[in-house]
């Protein structure tokens, strides 16, 4: 029986197609998480004055780098109902899929641990 984590923070995600030390005994098949943010009219008028300018928009990292999170704890969720002990392989894609809405999706494959 899998020794499966109680938390998101306990579970492993790693880009690589093993966990290092550890022997993956089943392979639970693909798991993804995926947000879609945008900002307000108000925001992008501010962006728009900082492009001008030069140098990095830091609303906008913060922004995606929340969507990263909110995709990765997605991702972690959907491995925890399927009582993964981690997720390897962890990919990340980005896409516009509406005007000014971005999204971040996070896809990779649910295993169990000996």
């Amino acid at each position: 029986m899998a020794n499966s984590p109680t938390s998101a923070a306990e579970m492993a995600v790693v880009t690589i197609s093993h966990i290092p030390g550890r022997e993956i005994s089943e392979n639970l098949g693909i798991v993804f998480g995926s947000s879609v943010r945008s900002r307000s009219f108000l925001f992008d008028i501010f962006a728009t004055f900082k492009n001008l300018f030069g140098g990095e928009v830091r609303s906008y990292t913060r922004l995606l780098e929340d969507a990263q999170h909110e995709a990765t704890s997605r991702l972690v969720a959907q491995a925890q109902k399927m009582d993964a002990d981690a997720v390897v392989d962890v990919h990340f894609a980005t896409s516009q899929v509406a005007y000014k809405a971005a999204e971040i999706f996070a896809y990779g494959t649910a295993v169990r641990l000996k």
